[in-house]
């Protein structure tokens, strides 16, 4: 099997893809019409989510039938209601007897303060993404739910970033891929795991003639928050956050490992992201296994943190400048 580097490198998945690009906002939805177990791992204290209960271990259903990551804050989870529509039209969902109902777990960033704040995804743009679905790799960049998605926000949207959605793959032996695709929207900055490097986040207010890729062109959020204007910064920074994102595996799991996966593959949004987690954010990370090979569930949460790191990545160098907000992509 040829890698692509993409969470389409699991046999079953699909993503599509739908935005308003005047509005700078979009819906992505992962599919997995035969079902993969699924799981869930929320943290930060900003969440907007649909139906991750039912992704808890203790609960009725095994399996979720897509995965819906959306812009558009709250408003924005009507797209899933548009993805269950087309999967109830295919009778894809869980058997109740008297109807078949589709499983859809959803996750939002707020992306309301780039772009419209009027216009967000709804139930049309969920089916329209599932009707672009494929197995190719998806798009990156400014693309889906990664739109009208920034980081880097401590002194406010006016000396963020743009960025947006990414995806990437690992095969970690006997035929076991991880996949991950990540919708970036951070209150912190992007930086690289390898080195530390910031690569995109909260520009210096003193840039004059800096380019991107200068040194003091970043303020580098952590360091500002040590400081009385970084603690006075944070009520200008009070939304406008959260990363969502899914990891897939062609691994056999079940629920409670599941949910296992994605506690552990919350590590790559903390290693690739500074700070992580915050009371702004909402970080939600979703998990599904499509169950076609054996494996340790310690290995494949490890890895997950990895893949999850490198979608990261991979939304900040795809992404193109909009609405005034510069890109890495400008270096």
């Amino acid at each position: 099997m040829s890698r692509q580097r993409a969470i389409t490198d699991i046999a079953g998945i699909r993503v599509g893809q739908a935005q308003d690009e005047e509005a700078l906002t979009g819906c992505t939805v992962v599919l997995c019409e035969r079902g993969a177990v699924g799981g869930v791992d929320q943290r930060g204290g900003a969440p907007g989510t649909r139906e991750t209960d039912a992704l808890q271990p203790m609960h009725l259903v095994e399996k979720a039938h897509a995965v819906v990551l959306s812009g558009g804050s709250a408003f924005g989870l009507d797209a899933a209601t548009g993805v269950v529509r087309f999967l109830e039209e295919r009778k894809v969902g869980f058997d109740v007897r008297v109807a078949r109902v589709p499983i859809v777990p959803a996750a939002i960033l707020f992306d309301l303060g780039i772009g419209r704040a009027d216009v967000r995804p709804d139930a049309a743009m969920g089916y329209q993404a599932c009707l672009a679905a494929s197995a190719e790799p998806p798009a990156e960049g400014n693309v889906g739910a990664g739109t009208g998605a920034t980081v880097g926000k401590v002194f406010g949207m006016g000396q963020a970033m743009k960025s947006g959605i990414g995806t990437a793959s690992l095969e970690i032996g006997a035929g076991v891929v991880i996949g991950a695709i990540t919708a970036v929207n951070s209150f912190g900055d992007v930086v690289d795991p390898a080195t530390g490097q910031i690569l995109a986040g909260a520009r210096s207010r003193r840039i004059g003639p800096l380019r991107l890729g200068s040194p003091g062109y970043f303020a580098d959020t952590m360091e500002v928050m040590k400081t009385l204007v970084g603690r006075t910064s944070l009520g200008f920074a009070s939304r406008g956050h959260t990363v969502i994102g899914v990891v897939a595996t062609n691994a056999n799991l079940g629920k409670d490992q599941a949910n296992k996966v994605a506690q552990m593959a919350q590590d790559g949004i903390a290693r690739a992201i500074r700070p992580a987690h915050t009371m702004l954010d909402g970080d939600t990370v979703f998990a599904l296994a499509t169950g076609e090979k054996r494996a340790d569930v310690n290995i494949v949460g490890a890895f997950a943190a990895e893949v999850l790191a490198i979608s990261i990545l991979r939304a900040v160098q795809q992404a193109r400048p909009a609405a005034g907000l510069p890109a890495l992509l400008e270096a």
